[in-house]
């Protein structure tokens, strides 16, 4: 089909160049004004007739020559637009570019870290075509050391850097907080340059203390039409809140879920959704507000089984809050899953949520002393019962998950369920069966 539409292309070029030889022929043989072509004929065309108004004669003929331009200026245009079909044919470009649709750039949050050459060296190893995923790293803070680790990479990334490094008038009790409020800002810069400087469609967002799976770029690039096609989900996480080694199955690296945690850390969005936040965005505390039901209004992400990312940055602005006991230990996937081979139409909401539900309620409910000793029979999944914010906190700390909640929502919870591996057995801690809303006091 690229061959058949090539060849026509390429006809039309030389169709064009013949046309501008024969204008140019006609042209050239054209007669002064005053004679005709033919003796005793006259031109039936008004601006081809000789006057005594030369000026008048000159204005007419440039006149024309503006149309015939324009008309040509269309043609070229149409060629332009069609290059992309038949520039495969040429032998020194053997890649079909990528429709700006499938372009899904990587935007790296950076600041004071050196250590952004990690995250960057991963991304670069991993990404399977610089046409396809561009790498912007947008940099705040105006660390020169970490600008030159940057600028080191030459033209393999795209270095941005936000031009407002001013410290932020807030009220005296959040002084301390000064940090989350520029990293808001610079967040808000950052994403307005993806969408309506760049003009991309779609982004992952990653920061400059993540490194990436080897199947990162194929994880997203799998998921980015069911984002698309699916109005109840707004965005596609790499990470699993409780994804600790011995709390996920590593032989499940091809599994997926939908979550109503906004989980972050790697995660992409549509331009579509970013026209909806960026009018509202919040001075500071951006990811938490995301886990408002204002903003969330009851859409899910996906997130996988097995991370996609890992963080290695204990240092920031949150003083390493839940790095040493969770994050250093989470589990990064080392398998290639090839997701966009597989069938991921389970994931739609319908399908999923009949099914995940079937899962849950149908497993046997269980005693946390029989999780919590290994006493389980069989091979699971087991449902582990909490009735209230207490018990639900309880039983997730004693059980070495993350215990919080934002506004009802527990990490990874799908319908208030939290799913993870305990002792080799999938354990569902659920709600009660007729389960329809969070508690947003649950906080």
């Amino acid at each position: 089909m690229i061959r058949r539409k090539g060849s026509l292309i390429l006809c039309g070029m030389l169709l064009f160049v013949t046309w501008n030889a024969i204008l140019v022929l006609l042209l050239w043989g054209r007669p002064p004004p005053g004679q005709s072509d033919v003796p005793g004929q006259q031109h039936e065309e008004v601006a081809s007739e000789p006057t005594n108004d030369v000026v008048g004669d000159v204005l007419r003929m440039a006149g024309s020559f503006e149309a015939e331009l324009e008309l040509q200026k269309q043609i070229l245009i149409q060629i332009q637009r069609h290059h992309s079909l038949w520039e495969p044919l040429n032998r020194n470009h053997p890649q079909v570019r990528a429709p700006p649709e499938h372009v899904i750039p990587v935007l790296v949050i950076a600041c004071n870290r050196v250590t952004v050459r990690r995250c960057l060296d991963k991304l670069l190893q991993y990404r399977p075509s610089a046409e396809r995923h561009p790498i912007i790293v947008s940099q705040d803070c105006g660390h020169a050391e970490t600008a030159e680790v940057i600028r080191s990479y030459g033209n393999q990334i795209i270095h941005l850097k936000q031009p407002e490094l001013s410290d932020i008038a807030v009220q005296p009790e959040h002084k301390k907080f000064q940090g989350y409020y520029k990293i808001s800002r610079h967040y808000r810069w950052a994403l307005s340059q993806v969408f309506n400087t760049l003009s991309h469609s779609s982004v992952v967002v990653v920061e400059d203390d993540l490194e990436v799976s080897t199947d990162f770029f194929e994880y997203f690039s799998a998921l980015l039409p069911l984002l698309k096609s699916d109005p109840n989900l707004w965005c596609v996480s790499a990470w699993n809140d409780n994804g600790r080694d011995g709390y996920v199955d590593p032989g499940k690296a091809d599994l997926l879920y939908r979550t109503d945690f906004f989980p972050g850390l790697g995660w992409m969005l549509l331009r579509e959704l970013w026209e909806e936040l960026e009018p509202k965005w919040p001075p500071s505390f951006w990811d938490d507000w995301m886990r408002h039901p204002e903003q969330r209004r009851d859409r899910a992400c996906i997130r996988p089984e097995v991370s996609r990312t890992l963080t290695f940055g204990r240092q920031g602005v949150s003083l390493g809050q839940f790095y040493d006991k969770y994050l250093r230990y989470i589990k990064l996937n080392a398998e290639y899953v090839p997701f966009t081979k597989l069938d991921l139409s389970y994931l739609k909401e319908e399908t999923y949520r009949e099914n995940f539900e079937k899962e849950v309620y149908s497993a046997p409910v269980v005693s946390y002393e029989a999780v919590k000793q290994g006493q389980l029979k069989g091979p699971g999944p087991f449902r582990l019962q909490y009735s209230s914010k207490d018990s639900f906190k309880i039983l997730a700390k004693n059980l070495g998950i993350m215990d919080d909640l934002k506004s009802g929502v527990p990490r990874t919870g799908y319908r208030g369920v939290v799913s993870f591996i305990s002792k080799g057995r999938r354990i569902h801690l659920a709600p009660p069966p007729g389960w329809t809303q969070y508690d947003i006091t649950w906080s």
